[in-house]
């Protein structure tokens, strides 16, 4: 027996894809189940993590079936898991309670009280307190007191799953670096947990688990897990890591200067950068450990930034939804849309948008809100269209103007994109010359699912996952600034922080009176 291929699992919010690979890069088969065990209303938002692993369990199942390929000829795998949530196991390793997703919102007042900590927390772990892990951790202590006292580790879903996967006890349970920015309890830099921030938050000795590398073997497939699965009993699983890192890593985006755009539901533009360098100060930035030992990544998303499109479309192009219907559908109304804008000089001809409708996520203001500024009876829907594309774009750009300043050395910046965004030529080309960076699609969008198979293969020495990344990921014809746009939304650029922090206070204030959060 020779098993040369390599599984990658990518247990993302919505869904959970298996995908297999051959050693050459190639996908040999895939299988997607949507995720049934997402239990969400006002602000809570869990997951079931019995139904989580049933999820994996069938994707990996499908994925042999639609690859013709048996257990026998699997080499190794991993799993990527969401980021920010939080969960726990007890002495068995089966979970205590649900997986606290990182759309629960129940955590607010534990976010506001370790505000006040804020500069301690992003300088040890590169992020600074939202609906994450620490605030998390803190409505547990609080809300679940009885769950805790059952806890043997906390864990992120990957490791949760893996550890099913593998039969680990609590004992055995395990954190890998790339989730840290995401917990306000670690040393980002150094990989491990800080027990200074340990000490800060007052977590029980002995709940955080140890820390291992993405590529360590972590465990082997039960004969339970295999007979779920259809995978060889003594496959190796690798420790995996969160999916941001995983599509990172699947992106090709292994090298400083190197960034990637997840142009999906979320608005996501990661740089790779060579050293960690948190950002206190401005606190726009995440600052996370990449799947690849050595490198670090420059975080900052809009938190449903591609969902606005599908808002604007349907409030306000139900007129091309309807006459598209049975055609292409949204390929359709979108490329209208773009058609519409398109028409119009950069910066809209003087309309702003700003993408918070469900808060600001970096810098953190929850109660921030979406916006279009600079109208005028003469605007139509054009205008609002190709303001909220520039919108999205000038968020990018205070991002990489921040992760700039943090790096000055950081030299000429590539943009790889994915996501079904990156298929606009007109946003590629806004993008492009806001950022006055070369846009390049990726042909393949495997992502998360990729990134993990790489870390199975590096866990077995099959491969090197940074080397590999890069080999397997063909890029499309870019698309380069054009300098004269790119003069024009200069000073659109740099007043746009400015009509964000203007607004902010009167957002809040008009939120509280009306009710809304």
């Amino acid at each position: 027996m020779n098993p040369e291929l390599l599984l990658g699992i990518d247990a993302g919010t919505g869904a959970v894809k298996a995908a297999l690979y051959d050693l050459a890069g190639q996908l040999r088969g895939s299988a997607t189940v949507p995720t049934s065990s997402l239990y969400q209303d006002h602000e809570r938002a869990e997951q079931d993590p019995e139904g989580m692993l049933r999820e994996v369990q069938d994707a990996i199942r499908a994925a042999l079936a639609e690859a013709r390929a048996s257990g026998d000829d699997v080499a190794a795998l991993a799993i990527d898991g969401q980021m920010a949530g939080v969960m726990f196991v007890g002495d068995d390793g089966e979970a205590v309670g649900p997986f606290d997703s990182w759309l629960d919102t129940r955590c607010d007042p534990d976010v506001a009280r370790l505000r006040p900590h804020a500069e301690q927390i992003v300088a040890r772990c590169g992020g600074y307190p939202t609906y994450s892990a620490g605030p998390k951790l803190l409505w547990w202590q609080r809300e679940r007191p009885a769950d805790l006292k059952r806890a043997r580790a906390m864990v992120m879903p990957s490791a949760y799953l893996a550890g099913r996967l593998c039969g680990l006890s609590g004992a055995e349970a395990y954190a890998d670096p790339t989730y840290m920015h995401f917990s306000c309890l670690a040393d980002t830099e150094a990989g491990r947990w800080s027990p200074e921030l340990a000490e800060l938050l007052g977590v029980p000795d002995g709940l955080l688990p140890r820390v291992v590398e993405t590529t360590d073997v972590v465990g082997e497939v039960t004969r339970e897990a295999a007979e779920a699965t259809g995978l060889r009993v003594g496959t190796p699983v690798a420790a995996g890591c969160g999916d941001t890192a995983a599509g990172v890593l699947g992106a090709g985006v292994v090298r400083a200067g190197s960034a990637l755009d997840v142009a999906g539901s979320a608005s996501v533009l990661a740089t790779c950068v060579s050293d960690f360098r948190p950002d206190v100060e401005q606190r726009v930035l995440f600052t996370a450990r990449c799947a690849h030992p050595g490198h670090f990544y420059a975080l900052g998303y809009v938190l449903g930034g591609g969902l606005n499109l599908g808002w604007f479309r349907d409030v306000a192009a139900s007129d091309l939804t309807t006459r598209e219907a049975g055609k292409q559908g949204d390929a359709a109304v979108f490329a209208q849309l773009d058609a519409e804008a398109a028409e119009l000089p950069p910066g809209a001809e003087g309309v702003v948008f700003a993408p918070h409708m469900g808060g600001r996520v970096t810098p953190n203001d929850p109660h921030q809100r979406g916006l279009w500024h600079g109208l005028k009876r003469s605007h139509r829907r054009g205008h609002l269209y190709r303001a909220l594309l520039e919108g999205i774009a000038f968020e990018y750009g205070v991002y990489l103007e921040a992760t700039r300043r943090l790096h000055p050395d950081l030299g000429e910046v590539v943009i790889r994109a994915v996501g079904g965004g990156a298929r606009s030529a007109l946003w590629s080309q806004i993008k492009a010359d806001v950022l006055r960076a070369a846009y390049r699609p990726l042909e393949r969008q495997e992502g998360g699912a990729l990134g993990c198979a790489l870390l199975a293969g590096q866990a077995v020495d099959l491969l090197d996952a940074a080397e590999a990344a890069e080999r397997f990921n063909e890029l499309r014809p870019g698309t380069v600034p054009d300098p004269a746009s790119a003069a024009h939304y200069e000073p659109l650029l740099g007043s746009y922080p400015e009509l964000l922090e203007a607004t902010a206070a009167l957002t809040r204030a008009l939120g509280r009176h009306s009710g809304g959060r």
